[in-house]
């Protein structure tokens, strides 16, 4: 990209009120992304090659401060947010509503995935959630259970809508990571929420999220998913936290609960298909076999 295209982005991009506007998050994630891959990476690329920086210098510094900006606006609007939610005036319908008027929550986008995609949604739960970098892992796994990997945003609103969810309904995330799962299933149904983790780096973070959004009915637990306690539990959800006899193992304590009271198990990922193997599990809506797609399985 030569110079004076870079100095009539940076003008446009300078120019654009609409970016400027709350309400306009999409469009001012992609002005920040093309401001961080297209102009800054490519000036700092032209700063290698030249003898005469000041120019670009002057630029980047100039591309630099309108991603500042951009950005600020999208934290001031993350907090005003989260105080909605710690309010309690946030929740439910309500709570899809206030992501609508940011991010578009057409769903049909996640129906036909063949892979975890992750989009502006992700962006938008990612900042209200999470403003904290990800911590770093303190245990090591074993080898049968899976590095984590967030569940697009997408994958939870479908499932809320999905899934006839009700008051007396508990809901354990296992291999909960960060919390995001935990979190948006109860903002959006209302039902109580148990998180099971294995890390506990991650499982603080995800305390301190629900806390500072004083989501009091959601809990997580620092454990091996092959140790909890299920007892309270009726619905499931996994995202592959881990495979082989790890999987087997949690399987065979959740068909212990499932002999006491009829359970729902909710995969999405390669675990659907090791889920699909179990005899006293029914698949009420495995329509394909594209393992990105929520399955749901009630027991027999």
């Amino acid at each position: 990209m030569a110079i004076s295209a870079i100095q009539s982005h940076i003008r446009s991009i300078e120019k654009n009120g609409i970016l400027y506007e709350e309400k306009n998050f999409d469009k001012r994630i992609e002005a920040i992304d093309f401001i961080e891959f297209h102009i800054i990476d490519q000036l700092e690329d032209l700063l290698q090659k030249t003898t005469a920086p000041d120019e670009l210098h002057l630029l980047k510094d100039r591309a630099e401060k309108i991603k500042t900006k951009l950005e600020e606006i999208d934290s001031k609007l993350f907090q005003k947010l989260r105080a909605d939610i710690r309010s309690g005036r946030c929740a439910g319908n309500e709570f899809k509503a206030m992501i609508n008027k940011y991010v578009d929550l057409d769903l049909n986008d996640s129906q036909h995935q063949q892979q975890a995609g992750y989009d502006n949604l992700d962006i938008f739960i990612n900042g209200l959630f999470s403003p904290q970098a990800m911590p770093e892992q303190t245990k090591e796994l074993e080898p049968e259970m899976v590095y984590y990997q967030k569940t697009p945003a997408r994958v939870v609103f479908e499932m809320a809508e999905l899934v006839p969810f009700t008051e007396e309904d508990v809901f354990f995330d296992l291999g909960s990571g960060l919390g995001q799962v935990a979190m948006l299933v109860n903002l959006l149904t209302g039902v109580t929420v148990k998180g099971v983790e294995f890390e506990p780096a991650f499982c603080d973070y995800a305390r301190n999220c629900a806390a500072e959004l004083n989501l009091s009915e959601v809990k997580f637990i620092n454990t091996d998913a092959r140790q909890a306690d299920y007892s309270e539990g009726t619905i499931f959800f996994m995202f592959t936290p881990f495979k082989g006899e790890i999987m087997q193992e949690v399987l065979a304590a959740l068909r212990k609960e499932s002999l006491l009271g009829k359970i729902m198990i909710i995969t999405y990922g390669p675990c659907t298909a090791e889920v699909g193997l179990q005899d006293w599990l029914s698949p009420v809506s495995m329509k394909d076999d594209n393992m990105y797609k929520l399955t749901v399985f009630t027991s027999c």
